[in-house]
C-alpha cells in the first residue's frame, strides 16, 4: 500500500533532507507533493528519479486526499497550516515548535515513547522534539530505564545547520573573508560573527537568563519521558561546525552505576552506538557522524559532582536524526502499527 505524502517546506535543509530519507528508507510514497513559500514555487526537486514541481502554499484551499505531511517551514506556518491539513484528514509530522508541548499532541522519539502515537488522533499532528532533545533522550533512555536518572546539567554545541541554510551561508561566507584577509562581514543570522566564535546564544532569552531553546531541553524531555520531576539545566551554545550537534551531559543516577555497567547499557541501547576507546583516540565528532541516524555516545565516565552519576558526551546528525529522520522514523512506525 501507497500513501500520498507532502513535504512543506520542501525546499529548506531539513526539507530537502526529509526527501532524501524517504528515499533511502524506501518509504511506499504512491503520490509525491512539495510545498514552500512563493519565493520556490517551480522550482524542481527530484525523489526516486522523477521531478516534482514545488507549489507556493499560501495558494492551495484544500489537502483533502494527502494522507502524511512532513512540516519543516518554522512555527507560524504551521500554527496556520498544520490544523488545515490535519481537518482534511491527513496526518502531520511537524518538526517546528509549535505543537511540541500542547497536552494532548504527542511528541514522539520512537526509540523513546513509540506508545504516545497511539494518542495522535485527537488532533491528527504529532510533534518533532527539538533537535538536540533528541539525541539527548535517545542516549539516556537505556540509563534512565535501567538505573533511573533525577537530574541532567547539559551543554550543547550546535552546528549552524540547525539554524537553516541562511547561516550554513554565513559560515562559509565568513570563513571565506577571513582566509581572504577581508574583515567586517556583518552578522545577519546570528548576533555575532560564528566564524572562529562560539554563541551562547540560542533563540531568544527569558527574565530568568535561560534561552527558549535551553527550555526545551527541560520541558519536552518531561513529555518525552513522563517525568515531570526530573531536572535539566542546559546551556546551548551555536557552534563553527556545519552539521552535527554534541552534547556534554552529566547526569544524577538514583542508584550506583559503574563506567562498565553504563557501557552495557548503552550498548543495548536502540539506535545508540558506543564510540568510547580514548585510549585509541575513539569518541564521536560532528565530522564522524554526519550523514548518519544514529546517536553516537563517548567519554563515558563517573561525574564528580553528581554522587551517584555519570558523564558522557553525545554527537549526532541534527538534520538527520534530529529531525527528518526522527520524522520518518515516526511515519514508518505509524505504518507499523496500522494506525494510518
Amino acid at each position: 500500500m501507497g500513501y500520498k505524502v507532502a513535504v512543506v517546506g520542501a525546499t529548506g535543509e531539513v526539507g530537502r533532507t526529509f526527501l532524501k530519507v524517504l528515499e533511502e528508507r524506501n518509504f511506499p510514497v504512491d503520490e509525491l507533493y512539495l510545498f514552500a513559500s512563493s519565493r520556490s514555487e517551480g522550482k524542481v526537486l527530484n525523489f526516486n528519479g522523477k521531478e516534482y514541481e514545488v507549489k507556493d502554499l499560501s495558494k492551495q484551499r484544500s489537502f483533502k486526499g494527502i494522507d502524511l505531511a512532513f512540516f519543516s517551514a518554522g512555527s507560524g506556518i504551521s500554527k496556520e497550516f498544520a490544523p488545515r491539513f490535519a481537518k482534511d484528514g491527513c496526518v502531520v509530522i511537524d518538526n517546528s515548535s509549535a505543537f511540541r508541548l500542547e497536552e494532548d499532541i504527542p511528541l514522539v522519539v520512537p526509540e523513546v515513547n513509540p506508545e504516545d502515537l497511539k494518542e495522535f488522533n485527537k488532533k491528527n499532528i504529532i510533534a518533532n522534539p527539538n533537535c538536540s532533545t533528541i539525541q539527548m533522550v535517545v542516549a539516556l533512555k537505556p540509563l534512565y530505564d535501567e538505573v533511573g536518572i533525577t537530574d541532567i546539567i547539559v551543554s550543547t554545541y550546535q552546528a549552524v545547520s540547525g539554524a537553516g541554510a541562511r547561516a550554513i551561508e554565513e559560515l562559509r561566507e565568513q570563513v571565506k573573508a577571513w582566509c581572504e584577509g577581508k574583515e567586517g562581514l556583518k552578522p545577519l543570522k546570528f548576533p555575532h560573527p560564528i566564524a572562529f566564535n562560539l554563541i551562547p546564544h540560542i533563540d531568544v532569552f527569558f527574565e530568568d537568563g535561560y534561552t527558549k531553546e535551553e527550555n526545551k531541553m527541560l520541558y519536552e524531555t518531561r513529555k518525552i519521558l513522563h517525568d515531570q520531576k526530573i531536572r535539566v539545566s542546559a546551556t546551548c551554545v551555536r557552534v563553527p561546525v556545519f552539521y552535527g550537534h554534541c552534547e556534554s551531559i552529566n547526569v544524577r543516577t538514583k542508584r550506583e552505576v559503574s563506567v562498565e555497567e553504563a557501557r552495557k547499557i548503552l550498548r543495548r541501547g536502540k539506535n545508540v552506538i558506543l564510540m568510547d576507546e580514548v585510549n585509541k583516540n575513539l569518541y564521536p565528532t560532528p565530522k564522524l557522524v554526519e550523514g548518519k541516524d544514529e546517536v553516537f555516545v563517548g567519554r563515558v565516565r563517573r561525574c564528580r559532582v553528581f554522587e551517584p552519576g555519570l558523564s558522557l558526551w553525545v554527537v549526532a546528525d541534527n538534520i538527520r536524526k534530529g529531525a527528518a529522520t526522527n520524522g520518518v522514523q515516526i511515519a514508518l512506525e505509524l505504518i507499523k502499527e496500522g494506525l494510518i
